[in-house]
């Protein structure tokens, strides 16, 4: 009769080869389900536009449906909330942009619900924009020296337009202005609409503005495109200098990417991060950023993307500290 302790142990290894042998249950690859792409402003702009391109890049190669969800509010902190308070699995994704992703948002606005640098994990840059500076033709000036050169013999009188305290196209402007020495009045607009509308009017002198909206009017009589803030000129708005050629070294982009909640597995931001790599280099994807001016960008990793945000953040930061900027 066999010793019961050995016929116990031959049991047991017995059943460990069964477990051993077994097919191994195995999670299924990131992604097996739709994700959703969470939008900072309304439809129809030039931020929902590139981000929709971007959806359906990653969408053809992720092999799952990305959702767009505009979430507009708070220039990007109605998006951001959204995004800390959904589960943090890989399955949703916000455009990041200066204001929620460079902290700019944490200096003019109190008591925000989540931390630019703790509660983000950086994906990818996937474009950027630059501006163009348009003038109504009651100021006096055929190039933008000559608005620089304007501007400071009559000191005060000078003002421009922008979506807002705080906002790319106000920042741009009172950091050109700080850099030579300028005069000028801020004036904020809630709606674009009727910034633009004071503008072709004349009761508002300047604006900065997104490429889409400066081609809408570059032809109208009563206003002059003076400068683009890309550090090159650009092919399809020739005759038009760039503020570097006045003011050297100076550009003025913004960014668009893709971040994800800070605690999302490394291993599904890799996954879409090699994605949104091989959309950059797909002519078809370029193509549409290119259409509503932006700029596509390079190849990056999540690393590099944050040193872009983190750049913006060094060069934006300490201005609206300077000039105690608050929005409302």
């Amino acid at each position: 009769m066999p010793h019961p302790l050995r016929t116990l142990s031959r049991r047991a290894a017995l059943a460990g080869a069964a477990i051993l042998a077994a097919p191994r249950v195995v999670r299924a690859a990131f992604p097996d389900r739709p994700l959703r792409l969470i939008i900072p402003y309304g439809g129809g702009g030039q931020t929902d536009i590139v981000s929709r391109v971007t959806a359906e890049a990653l969408q053809q190669r992720l092999g799952q449906t990305v959702v767009a969800d505009n979430r507009p509010g708070g220039a990007g902190n109605t998006a951001a909330e959204a995004l800390i308070r959904a589960p943090a699995d890989g399955y949703t994704l916000m455009i990041a942009t200066m204001g929620t992703n460079s902290g700019l948002n944490a200096v003019l606005y109190r008591n925000l619900p989540y931390d630019w640098e703790k509660d983000f994990a950086p994906v990818g840059q996937f474009c950027s924009t630059a501006h163009v500076l348009v003038v109504h033709r009651s100021i006096p000036a055929e190039d933008f020296s000559g608005l620089v050169a304007w501007i400071r013999a009559n000191p005060g009188k000078f003002n421009f337009a922008s979506a807002g305290v705080g906002a790319s196209t106000h920042l741009l402007m009172e950091d050109i202005g700080a850099r030579l020495g300028l005069e000028m009045v801020h004036v904020p607009y809630r709606q674009s609409t009727q910034a633009m509308t004071d503008l072709l009017a004349g009761r508002i002198h300047a604006r900065c503005m997104g490429l889409p909206e400066g081609e809408a009017i570059r032809t109208v009589p009563s206003v002059r495109p003076l400068a683009i803030t890309s550090a090159a000129r650009r092919d399809n708005w020739p005759g038009v200098p760039t503020v570097a050629e006045t003011l050297p070294g100076f550009t003025g982009l913004a960014y668009f990417g893709l971040t994800a909640h800070a605690a999302t597995p490394p291993e599904a931001i890799a996954r879409i991060s090699a994605a949104l790599n091989e959309a950059l280099e797909d002519p078809r994807v370029r193509a549409g950023y290119e259409r509503v001016g932006a700029d596509p960008a390079p190849r990056n990793s999540p690393e590099d993307f944050r040193r872009v945000t983190r750049a913006d953040a060094e060069r934006w930061v300490p201005l609206i500290r300077r000039l105690n900027l608050v929005a409302d």
